[in-house]
């Protein structure tokens, strides 16, 4: 039997991991295998403790062992990324406070159902694109039409005439209701001076 692998996150510097850690160990973890840090979990760059864990810390029959899902990973998408890595090493998953377990039947069904769960959103969010984009070509009346976003909402035009009368991006920003950064993205671009 392998390993129990514990990882603990926190969001922000200013709060504690010992509410995790305690738990960790009191579920069988050792202190010498404790990955534990003080990040965002929103994104997965920047998460170095877990990297280190998923790339160097885990082996075949080991089991990572969390406190909730949510310190593991913040989407489904995520979790299931991380899921399958664990799979394919053959590492089991404990969820202490939701009874998840993937080394028992239970758990495994519960990451199919995950992963089907991810894999349908997936397939609405695409034919959902798919739909309204047919439903542009209609109202245009022709299959040649591409979907080219949003229409623009600033008028170039109208900065290149306030700059060329003088006034400062600052009071085009103001006099058009728009970001200061805007106009001078826009300037830019029609290699006026800013």
């Amino acid at each position: 039997m392998g390993e129990l692998i514990g990882y603990a996150r926190v969001s922000s510097a200013g709060q504690k991991l010992d509410v995790q850690t305690e738990a960790l160990t009191r579920a069988g973890v050792s202190p010498e295998h404790l990955y534990a840090e003080k990040v965002s979990g929103t994104k997965r760059a920047g998460r170095e403790a877990l990297e280190d864990m998923l790339s160097r810390g885990i082996r075949k029959g080991d089991t990572v062992v969390v406190t909730r899902l949510d310190r593991l990973a913040r989407s489904s998408r995520d979790l299931h990324n991380i899921a399958h890595t664990l799979e394919t090493k053959g590492v089991g998953l404990k969820v202490l406070e939701q009874d998840i377990d993937t080394t028992t039947s239970a758990g495994r069904l519960f990451f199919s159902v995950l992963s089907a769960i991810s894999t349908f959103e997936t397939e609405i969010r695409k034919e959902r694109q798919r739909e309204g984009i047919e439903a542009a070509k209609r109202l245009k009346g022709t299959d040649a039409y591409v979907f080219k976003g949003r229409p623009a909402t600033i008028d170039a035009e109208r900065i290149k005439s306030l700059r060329a009368k003088g006034k400062t991006p600052t009071a085009i920003a103001k006099e058009l209701g728009i970001a200061r950064s805007s106009v001078y993205r826009h300037l830019t671009s029609i290699g006026a001076q800013a």
